[in-house]
């Protein structure tokens, strides 16, 4: 089945590919990944925001509190790059207050750029200024560093998910994938062991998968589990900590 570009509850689009799956909720693409990632996992660091610069900033614009001379950069790991709106939004968050962010994501089958370039996520924000970096976003070259924005570094790989080993500790995880029945090899807590050894102390890792083997395989790598109130359409996501050396 060819992939399908559908408009979600909010406005904004999601994909649907092979056997009706979704690459986002269909109650609001744009909505869910704000309260998932954004909301409750970048923005619930302790960290994060320290130094803020405070407004927006456009495309290639440095900032006042830029990394190396207030806080060290957060280094991000994401399980399914799909749309890039993860990493979109995390982007924004990183211009928009001077702090920068080191971004390292896996995925497998990329979207081609014909229709990366008609998901409308740069305009329903209010920034369509943002299309072309989100264009290079996806087009960047795979297995190689490449600074986006003076806040934001990316690294893409295609490199098998389960057996994946992160290049440097990460803080926080944006666990993405399709849901357990559609790629169960990455909902294991093989991989979930793996990924817990290669995140530093106190990381924090957030998906919208609840379901109770997930919960399961998290606890038995060793993270602290905790269900959250969800985004419309879900009623409970799941974020999970690393205990760090003073919760040992």
């Amino acid at each position: 089945m060819p992939l399908k570009l559908i408009v979600t509850n909010d406005g904004s689009h999601t994909i649907e590919g092979a056997g009706g799956i979704t690459y986002h909720s269909t109650f609001g693409a744009l909505r869910e990944s704000r309260h998932i990632y954004i909301d409750a996992g970048l923005r619930a660091l302790g960290e994060w925001g320290a130094g803020a610069a405070g407004s927006a900033a456009g495309p290639g614009v440095a900032r006042a509190g830029n990394i190396g001379t207030e806080a060290a950069p957060i280094r991000i790991f994401e399980m399914g790059l799909g749309t890039g709106l993860n990493a979109l939004l995390s982007m924004l968050e990183a211009a928009d207050t001077g702090r920068t962010i080191v971004y390292e994501a896996i995925e497998t089958n990329p979207l081609p750029l014909s229709m990366v370039r008609q998901l409308n996520y740069c305009r329903l924000l209010g920034r369509p200024e943002w299309e072309p970096l989100f264009e290079r976003l996806h087009s960047a070259p795979w297995d190689k560093p490449v600074t986006l924005h003076p806040n934001f570094e990316m690294y893409k790989t295609r490199s098998d998910g389960a057996a994946y080993t992160l290049r440097e500790p990460a803080r926080l995880v944006y666990y993405d994938a399709f849901d357990p029945v559609a790629q169960p090899e990455l909902w294991t807590p093989e991989v979930f062991e793996r990924l817990y050894r290669g995140l530093a102390p106190d990381a924090l890792l957030v998906t919208y998968c609840c379901k109770s083997s997930v919960q399961r395989a998290l606890r038995a790598a060793g993270f602290v589990v905790t269900k959250i109130p969800g985004p419309p359409g879900k009623r409970e996501v799941l974020r999970a900590k690393k205990p760090g050396s003073a919760d040992s």
